[in-house]
């Protein structure tokens, strides 16, 4: 909290910050500006609701030392750039950027809000460093929807590959040590991100569909069509990195690519389950020759991220948001980020001072501290005053009393738009 005071003009929302973020790391069922505010003894929820709305704070800027305190434990010049996108199930159209659209949380069609975030991954852990909120067409080609969730005016629609693609960017220009971007089919299928990563030399493995056109001397050949033409001693057994079950062992192959006009180093990498027989590819490019190795420990590292998206819902309510414009949503996200960042951070640099046996386990025999185990310890170490019976009733009285006046005005405008 020290490395983010600078941002907070005055000492109160710098106050409420701290407030925020040890509510998300507090053992909550339901982390929200209600449930914290009561946590922390507050009377009403509306400090920590200024906090996200109305106080004059830069969530860029915070985002920018969330990066800087990732970085200062977890550099590594060969850390992998994971992208990817979660949605938050929501109800009502006037949530920023919420239609209904496909979301994996739930995978199907869904009343959701999605966005894209790129995770910071190297040997010493994982934590997300950046995020960009997907704003639909419905939603950029309506000026007045906009307005009201307060959405900048030079904000456009950007596809899900360009919000990568920004982030991205954004992080090597500002010196982030990297080699390696990694992501799913969404990204991998985009010849506009590919060829921008190509040009900032960086490398990269991305998840491809089956039917994508890969280019050869021949002419475009679909993925699947080329894979029938390995050889069966072109299969290398290896593993795509630890899991919770141990070793994640695949047999792979590789493809070289060469056509006019394409950047050197670039192969169809192919996964094949050695149970099911079913099939995974990867556009890959390298700027230097690299070994099959090492293509499959970045394609390996991408889970990373469903594992930090796990970790940061269930610890640090990063869906748990109940906002609707845009800046709210901007502050709440970085702010759990900058959470999770903590548990992430501390997390491996536990594992520094106790390095790992061959099974995994501690010099002790103790299994690693996890983020789940270090918030658990957190949260008990952190003293809070004890909330009296009073406190409990005052706040049972205020949610019945603002849950009757939502009640009401539904039942008017209700009553209102009948013929």
């Amino acid at each position: 909290m020290d490395r983010i005071a600078d941002r907070f003009a005055r000492v109160e929302p710098r106050l409420r910050a701290r407030q925020l973020v040890l509510g998300l790391l507090a053992d909550l069922p339901r982390k929200n500006c209600w449930t914290i505010a009561e946590h922390t003894g507050d009377a009403t929820p509306d400090g920590l609701q200024h906090l996200l709305g109305r106080a004059k704070w830069d969530a860029d800027l915070v985002r920018d030392d969330l990066r800087a305190f990732v970085l200062e434990h977890l550099a590594d010049d060969q850390a992998v750039l994971v992208i990817d996108e979660t949605g938050d199930l929501k109800k009502g159209t006037h949530t920023v950027g919420v239609q209904r659209q496909y979301t994996g949380t739930a995978g199907r069609i869904e009343n959701s809000q999605v966005a894209v975030y790129l995770t910071y991954t190297s040997r010493h852990g994982h934590a997300g460093i950046d995020r960009a909120l997907y704003l639909p067409q419905s939603w950029t080609a309506d000026s007045d929807r906009c307005q009201q969730a307060a959405v900048p005016d030079d904000v456009a629609f950007a596809t899900k590959p360009q919000l990568a693609q920004q982030m991205i960017e954004r992080a090597l220009d500002a010196h982030v040590p990297a080699a390696w971007a990694a992501g799913d089919e969404v990204y991998g299928n985009n010849p506009k991100l590919r060829a921008a990563l190509e040009k900032r030399q960086l490398g990269y493995v991305l998840a491809v569909s089956s039917t994508h056109r890969v280019p050869t001397p021949a002419g475009p050949q679909r993925a699947d069509q080329l894979a029938k033409r390995i050889p069966r001693r072109a299969w290398q057994k290896l593993s795509a990195g630890m899991g919770a079950k141990g070793h994640r062992w695949y047999d792979w192959a590789q493809i070289a690519i060469t056509a006019i006009g394409l950047a050197d180093h670039q192969h169809l990498l192919i996964r094949r389950n050695r149970r099911t027989g079913e099939l995974a590819y990867y556009r890959c490019y390298s700027p230097r020759p690299v070994p099959l190795s090492t293509l499959v420990k970045v394609a390996g590292s991408r889970w990373t991220v469903e594992e930090t998206f796990q970790s940061s819902k269930t610890l640090a309510g990063l869906d748990e948001h109940q906002v609707r414009r845009w800046d709210s949503w901007h502050r709440w996200v970085t702010l759990a980020l900058l959470a999770h960042a903590f548990l992430a951070v501390t997390a491996a640099l536990e594992r520094q001072r106790q390095p790992l046996t061959d099974d995994r386990t501690s010099l002790d025999g103790l299994a690693p501290l996890t983020c789940n185990e270090i918030q658990r310890l957190f949260t008990a170490l952190i003293p809070l005053p004890a909330r009296d019976l009073a406190h409990r009733l005052r706040w049972s009285t205020w949610r019945r009393r603002h849950q009757a006046r939502a009640q009401r005005s539904h039942y008017r405008r209700q009553a209102a738009l009948q013929p």
